[in-house]
């Protein structure tokens, strides 16, 4: 099986079944025991809502393995509630960004290994999203792969089969949240969770301009009379409170493509940028790309899944994989080379 292990959603692919599982990777757990009360869609349902004794926390990153215990339960969670068998150990892929350390990348091994998996490899997201997304990674051509997740946004360039240049910064969605809520409690004086935040993102969000532009109803606490507050929020002030993350994912496009070797930079030019992960959808966002960078941008056809399909259409070189990273240092997934 092969995990998509993302800051904000988990998705998991059995192989012949394609993905069982899409949840939020949340779990609610007790404060003091640390019993495992809910985990995925239940669990999130609790963020923001839970007594004291109960904490609704999400145990990863920016991609990466914050509570290990918390994370090891979450994961033998999903692979039980998959393959419905106790003592199930199955052989594992789990993606993780390309900029992971070497201390973060035993982490995930470590944690996927204690949650039942008998033997697991690491593969990269913009490898997993670029084979998921059906671009032809092996032959000598350069394709950019732009994954923008909850937690990281990757920018990558990969020829036969791996990558040649990449770039992995620490903002993504979740950044964009943040900015939403401290644009509100500076602007309005209103309180919002990070639920409301992130449905503000998905309904009002936008990076270039709308014709015409829009209002939606927020609903939160005023920070000077602590009541129940809804106030009338415009796509203008949305937009401009994403600026700022928004503008560090394009600089760091741009600083890839910088980078990139003539001769990659000139395929990149001709075929364009694929766009995969969540962060992608804010509207506009295809366009401020193609305008930053002045290549075609398409996205790819399904980009909150793309990652865990190519995942999973790895695991039938599982071994393969394997064998190729024993001698590496760092995660190439360069699977298609070895064939």
């Amino acid at each position: 099986m092969a995990i998509d292990l993302g800051t904000a959603n988990t998705l998991v692919y059995v192989g012949g079944r394609g993905i069982v599982v899409s949840e939020p990777s949340v779990v609610a757990s007790d404060v003091d025991t640390g019993q495992v009360h809910a985990v995925g869609s239940d669990a999130e349902r609790m963020i923001g809502r839970t007594p004291a004794s109960i904490a609704a926390t999400r145990p990863l990153r920016h991609g990466v393995i914050a509570d290990f215990e918390v994370t090891e339960e979450m994961l033998r969670y999903f692979i039980r509630k998959v393959l419905d068998r106790r003592m199930a150990h199955p052989r594992l892929i789990v993606c993780a960004p390309s900029g992971v350390t070497e201390v973060e990348k035993r982490a995930v091994e470590e944690a996927s290994l204690a949650a039942g998996a008998r033997r697991v490899h690491l593969i990269e997201e913009p490898i997993a999203a670029a084979i998921g997304a059906g671009l032809e990674i092996e032959e000598p051509v350069g394709r950019m792969v732009v994954d923008v997740g909850g937690g990281t946004s990757e920018m990558a360039v990969i020829s036969l089969g791996a990558i040649v240049i990449s770039r992995s910064v620490r903002v993504g969605g979740y950044e964009m949240d943040e900015a939403i809520s401290q644009y509100l409690r500076t602007a309005h004086q209103l309180a919002i969770g990070s639920r409301t935040a992130e449905t503000i993102k998905i309904s009002a969000g936008s990076v270039t301009p709308l014709h015409p532009e829009e209002t939606i109803e927020v609903r939160g606490r005023h920070l000077i009379t602590g009541l129940p507050t809804a106030i009338e929020l415009h796509t203008e002030e949305v937009r401009a409170a994403i600026a700022a993350p928004v503008r560090e994912i394009m600089q760091a496009v741009r600083d890839t493509l910088e980078q990139t070797p003539p001769e990659l930079a000139s395929d990149v030019a001709r075929d364009g940028i694929l766009l995969a992960g969540g962060g992608t959808l804010v509207r506009g966002f295809a366009e401020l790309v193609a305008a930053e960078t002045g290549m075609p941008v398409f996205p790819a056809q399904s980009p909150l899944t793309c990652v865990a399909y190519g995942s999973g259409q790895a695991l039938v070189h599982f071994d393969d994989l394997t064998r190729a990273n024993r001698h590496r240092t760092t995660l190439s997934g360069d699977w298609r080379a070895t064939q």
